[in-house]
């Protein structure tokens, strides 16, 4: 008899349990559709929302690109402090003339004292203030040092344009390590330290604008520069995060600007004969850079019909987009007489 009653009682409890895991289960799968159901609804009216947004940024686009400079409201650069690196010459030396012009404060960065010291004269001739400092943008002390030099002397920083590069036109087997790691230095790990130096005070007081400037070249890889182009679609990715770091945690006053123009004569490029697109002139270019840094524009191709070959770059052949650029854009070719710089040791 008592083992009857344990034998019933033991069922009775396997019983119970199995009706609690039972529901236990149901309750899980009907938190888990649950859970399925809410992830698809947000999914799907994140992307009916972002179809909406879609339509507005693409009449906005078509609209202000239609819309002339001239009667479009541009942000006023009158009594800010600008920084251009390479403002020895260059376009460096034409966005100094023309942001004085604008009524900024103008601060330039060289490594080159004479042409730090034409600058000024230009600049100067016509009437308006500007600060130089010698700096050697390869040398990251250096660059953190002219920084609080900058803040002390003439204030904060309200525009950042890193426009200094260097190129030297040799194949990888034929460029030194030397050769390398000062492009690198100089086009690259140099607007960490720029950017490191002036941001926070643009955080601080929810105003600030910084230029990254790359190249085509950092969308399209060039011959004779694995260096060069390496850097500058490293600019392209330091923009881009940047960006994304800004506006993830909301800093939506603090704009960022990518400047990607071709091959600008100003002697950096001499030799280099493009085929479909001309060289551009460095005045065109710094006056360019200004109106996208006034618009707010956080991109700006020169010339403008390059950004639409690009994507044939994702969707065409690898073989396709060789043979486009061989043979018909002549990419390679184009740099076969440009002027090498002399190799650094």
């Amino acid at each position: 008899m008592t083992i009857l009653l344990t034998t019933i009682f033991v069922l009775l409890q396997l019983q119970q349990r199995s009706y609690t895991t039972a529901f236990s289960v149901m309750m899980n799968t009907k938190r888990n559709v649950n859970t399925q159901m809410t992830t698809v609804f947000n999914l799907a009216k994140d992307t009916v929302l972002f179809l909406v947004l879609s339509c507005y940024y693409i009449l906005e686009s078509i609209f202000w690109t239609l819309v002339p400079n001239a009667l479009r409201s541009m942000k006023s650069l009158k009594g800010d402090v600008v920084l251009v690196t390479g403002g020895g010459g260059g376009v460096g030396r034409h966005l100094a003339v023309k942001l004085a012009r604008l009524g900024a404060k103008v601060v330039i960065w060289d490594i080159s004292v004479e042409g730090l010291q034409k600058t000024c004269q230009a600049v100067t001739d016509e009437g308006y203030e500007i600060t130089s400092y010698v700096v050697d943008l390869a040398d990251r002390t250096a660059v953190y040092t002219t920084a609080e030099k900058v803040k002390k002397e003439v204030g904060k920083v309200d525009v950042l344009i890193n426009n200094a590069g260097t190129v030297f036109g040799y194949t990888l087997l034929e460029l030194t390590d030397a050769a390398i790691e000062t492009t690198y230095k100089v086009n690259i790990l140099s607007h960490y330290w720029t950017v490191k130096s002036f941001l926070p005070d643009m955080i601080q007081t929810g105003k600030g604008h910084i230029v990254t400037v790359g190249s085509v070249a950092g969308l399209l890889g060039t011959y004779r520069c694995t260096d060069y182009s390496a850097t500058k679609f490293a600019t392209v990715g330091f923009h881009e995060s940047l960006f994304t770091e800004l506006r993830a945690h909301g800093h939506n006053t603090i704009h960022a600007t990518l400047v990607c123009p071709s091959y600008i004569n100003t002697g950096m490029f001499d030799g280099a004969t493009p085929r479909l697109v001309q060289m551009l002139e460095p005045d065109y270019v710094a006056e360019t850079m200004i109106d996208s840094i006034r618009k707010n524009e956080v991109n700006c191709v020169m010339p403008g019909s390059v950004r639409y070959l690009l994507p044939l770059k994702c969707l065409l052949p690898a073989k396709m987009c060789w043979d486009l650029m061989y043979r018909v854009m002549k990419g390679p070719q184009s740099m076969m007489g440009f002027a090498a710089k002399p190799k650094v040791s």
